[in-house]
């Protein structure tokens, strides 16, 4: 890959990396222009674009306002939840933005107050962020519906100035009020709010506390439109605090030219939109996924952005993404592996796809859990484009390691998420820290500087960035994942460094034995966990989930499934163990709990992760698993 455009590309982002990302940031508009490109003054705590000044805000929606997109779709709500649908304008967008941010300002935001955002997913959540984003306020959002006591360790830490909510959130079959979740959340905490703007939704209306609590309608009706604040672009954008998280939580900070910088670019390189095409981020705007690529990237490059109120399956049916892409015209879909696995298992021949004309369709982007092949090919087969899975996480804001469809799309090898994008300097490093060669799994860490966009600190806690991100491997950031390059140069990702496991003295991959698994005809999905044993160390358990329809005897098919581990990966593995269950227990953006379920089969205490999308899931698996054999 020497000199093909990738290489070059890549190989310059690593040699001339401030003259790389200074070229990426002349498409945007600077308020004023950096004094330097890569600021190493405070090594290892970089920053991007010194003495610049911007406003994400305006080059978001009022740059493509007055560049001619003003009539254009900025924004399309489609909500089978609620059996509507809404399209703004750039015009329409920029206009409400900017009313909302001068409600804020009236109710005493200025540049640099924190605001909580606790929102269902409607236009509001993004015009809540943007508003934010105008006057210089830095956003939290938190996921909605989260517990009050998880919304009120956020809020102590972020001690906002302003709670945004709405009155309830829509899920297939009930409803979630907000508002008795948001008052006790706001009992619960030690940092007092004085303020809170709350959306009435007509599914529910929420009595409001008065002095408290605004309605938003009456709000924005009576302000006065704000226009953008010019900030440094090394102030913070955003605030967001990583799923799972226990004690103090992880506040994730962006910052704003960096992120700017680096978003635009990538819905170019990485996933070959242009302006005006139709962008769809199957996500929420709680989670990382929804921040960069439903709210920001879209609109900072003048693209059609879809915020979707609905599932991937029953609201009504496993087509429901079909009808979306079908219906707007959607040219790059991103969505979790979860979402097609639980398409496949709900529709396996794909009949629902027949009923809908997805032409427009040019790429699938998936990630936020590791694709097994099956999916992919699966996922291939039945939209007969480009499947595209791509690895980043929520501290690094957008894909680290992807097949570029806008620089040089490569072959695809199911499992593999190709090669580093741009701007990483991605290693695979044993645990002293030396690179390992082709083909041998260690854990993947990037070496600083990290590329714009990716995290500045965590909000107050910058020792806490330091102890869990640079002190393991000096001159590195340590992802937390473990994988290998191959001899093509493809990175796999093969577990959490915690899902490498190790039996008998040998060191394991779960996501290899998850890739077996899955192979399986009768497999919609699965896990893998290394389960504690007193002989060996640790054993891999398998948990599995059959497709729609399978009605085999279990006993049978757990045969062949030990029987396919062995064969597949080896009797190294000893893979002895595999349960079937109804679901696998994840996080509501779809991440399956491996480290809950671990404690499971090792019967050790353990504490309901306030991010799980289904606690009774739990109680299901320790039925399934209490006689296991320790």
């Amino acid at each position: 890959m020497t000199d093909t455009p990738y290489a070059q590309s890549h190989r310059r982002s690593l040699t001339d990396a401030a003259a790389f990302w200074a070229e990426a940031a002349e498409t945007l508009h600077w308020d004023r222009r950096w004094d330097v490109t890569l600021d190493d003054r405070d090594a290892p705590m970089y920053r991007w674009f010194s003495g610049g000044q911007i406003n994400t805000c305006y080059n978001a929606l009022d740059r493509h306002v007055e560049g001619g997109r003003a009539d254009q779709a900025a924004l399309i709500y489609d909500s089978p939840l609620t059996g509507s649908q809404q399209t703004y304008t750039y015009r329409e967008l920029r206009d409400r933005v900017a009313r909302f941010a001068g409600a804020l300002r009236a109710q005493g935001v200025a540049k640099g107050d924190r605001v909580v955002i606790y929102m269902p997913m409607v236009p509001e959540a993004a015009i809540a962020m943007l508003a934010c984003a105008r006057i210089g306020a830095i956003h939290s959002v938190v996921f909605g519906g989260f517990a009050a006591p998880e919304l009120a360790k956020r809020i102590d830490d972020a001690q906002p100035v302003l709670v945004v909510s709405a009155s309830c959130g829509i899920e297939p079959g009930r409803r979630i009020d907000y508002k008795p979740l948001l008052d006790q959340a706001l009992d619960l905490a030690a940092h007092k709010v004085s303020a809170c703007v709350i959306l009435q939704r007509p599914q529910c209306e929420a009595s409001l506390v008065a002095g408290r609590d605004h309605d938003w309608a009456a709000l924005e009706a009576a302000a006065e439109p704000a226009a953008c604040v010019a900030v440094e672009a090394t102030d913070p954008l955003y605030v967001l605090y990583t799923s799972g998280t226990t004690g103090k939580p992880k506040g994730v900070v962006r910052d704003n030219g960096g992120h700017a910088v680096a978003l635009a670019y990538s819905m170019k390189a990485v996933y070959d939109v242009q302006p005006g095409d139709v962008f769809w981020a199957a996500s929420d705007v709680g989670w990382v996924v929804g921040h960069s690529y439903i709210v920001y990237a879209p609109l900072l490059l003048g693209c059609t952005t879809i915020l979707y109120e609905g599932k991937p399956v029953g609201t009504p049916d496993a087509g429901a993404f079909w009808r979306v892409i079908a219906e707007h015209k959607v040219k790059a879909f991103f969505t979790a592996p979860t979402a097609f696995r639980a398409i496949k298992k709900e529709d396996p021949k794909g009949e629902l796809l027949q009923q809908y004309d997805i032409s427009s369709l040019k790429t699938l982007f998936l990630a936020g859990e590791r694709s097994d092949p099956d999916t992919i090919q699966w996922a291939q087969t039945m939209l007969k484009v480009p499947v595209v899975d791509h690895w980043w996480q929520t501290e690094l804001g957008w894909p680290a390691i992807a097949n570029c469809q806008g620089i040089e799309p490569m072959p695809v090898k199911p499992g593999s998420s190709t090669v580093p994008v741009p701007g990483y300097d991605i290693q695979v490093l044993d645990l002293d820290g030396k690179r390992l060669a082709a083909d041998e799994i260690g854990n993947l860490a990037i070496k600083l500087p990290l590329p714009p966009g990716t995290l500045l600190t965590m909000w107050n806690n910058e020792q806490g960035y330091k102890d869990n991100y640079l002190t393991r491997y000096p001159g590195y950031y340590l992802t937390g994942d473990a994988g290998y390059f191959d001899t093509d140069g493809y990175i796999w990702i093969m577990s959490r460094i915690d899902d490498i496991i190790n039996v008998a003295g040998h060191r394991l991959s779960t996501g290899a034995m998850e890739e077996s698994l899955a192979g399986h005809p009768d497999v919609a999905e699965c896990a893998v966990i290394g389960a504690a044993d007193e002989m060996k160390g640790q054993l891999p358990v398998g948990l599995v989930v059959l497709k729609a329809g399978v009605d085999r005897p279990q006993e049978e098919i757990v045969k062949e499934l030990i029987a396919k581990v062995r064969s597949d990966i080896g009797a190294v593995a000893a893979f002895k163990e595999a349960y079937i269950v109804p679901r696998l227990p994840k996080t509501r953006s779809g991440k399956v709990l491996r480290a809950t379920m671990r404690a499971i089969a090792d019967n050790r205490e353990f504490t309901v992760p306030a991010t799980i999308d289904d606690p009774a899931i739990l109680d299901e698996i320790k039925t399934t698993m209490k006689d296991r054999a320790h």
